[in-house]
């Protein structure tokens, strides 16, 4: 059953238990970019606060939760760019997060290199680049889970590295029958880790990232090569294994450092 014909009534029977923590990364300097415009802490906590009330309204639901869970959800103004489960315009948010950091950093790393294809004369930085990936925990009864029964039919649909019509089209329907996370498999991660997609703000079940860890990405010809600090951890994604998307088939990975 294609995307298009799944019904709300359908996707409700389909709805399942899950509990774990889920990962994303973040540039490490989130913390302190606006530190080095004022001199003292206090001022500091001064500048956020008057950020902050530039912003977007928060939805009610997600009051609750730290800023770094709750961000994807300001969906207002409109939602410039379509991602993998929500169109472009004023669409409800959707944090994507993975199951574990490993993919996280798959994903930012595909993601980053996008940003190189669109300026191929921009030279590799010349240090790695420092993120920090931090875990939030979900907890829900309402997960439409597309690796298992009877969504993984219909895989090819939901690993398009493009076209994000049939998932998008999914979202809305499952929204529609009640479901708060969506579990599908990475596009970008070449040993197809799982990622999430949640869909409402009561599927976090702590309000504040429970782990963090600090990663550094670096970007070079042969690849990007993911080191975590501690535990130390590495893994690296060779370019013929992050070439798939049309976006980076032809991308310049000879370029100066």
């Amino acid at each position: 059953m294609s995307s298009d014909t799944w019904m709300p009534d359908a996707l409700s029977s389909e709805l399942r238990y899950y509990k774990g923590p889920c990962w994303r990364f973040v540039e490490a300097q989130h913390l302190v970019s606006t530190l080095k415009l004022v001199d003292t802490l206090a001022e500091q906590r001064l500048l956020e606060e008057l950020i902050e009330k530039t912003k977007p309204p928060m939805p009610p639901e997600c009051r609750q939760l730290d800023y770094l869970l709750a961000t994807p959800f300001r969906y207002e103004p409109e939602y410039p760019k379509g991602s993998r489960f929500r169109r472009a315009g004023k669409t409800p948010g959707v944090y994507y997060a993975a199951e574990n950091p490993e993919t996280a950093a798959a994903e930012m790393a595909f993601y980053r290199l996008l940003f190189f294809a669109e300026s191929p004369a921009t030279p590799w930085p010349s240090n790695a680049l420092e993120f920090s990936a931090f875990a939030a925990l979900v907890s829900t009864d309402a997960l439409i889970d597309l690796t298992k029964p009877p969504f993984e039919k219909d895989r090819t649909q939901w690993i398009d590295p493009i076209n994000y019509e049939p998932c998008q089209v999914l979202a809305e329907k499952s929204r529609e029958a009640g479901a708060e996370i969506i579990r599908y498999e990475s596009v970008r991660d070449p040993k197809q880790g799982s990622c999430l997609a949640v869909l409402m703000c009561r599927a976090f079940s702590e309000p504040r990232p429970v782990e963090s860890q600090t990663w550094r990405l670096h970007f070079s010809s042969s690849g990007v090569q993911a080191i975590r600090e501690f535990p130390y951890y590495a893994v690296e994604f060779e370019r013929e294994a992050l070439v798939k998307d049309p976006r980076i088939a032809n991308f310049e990975w000879d370029r100066p450092q």
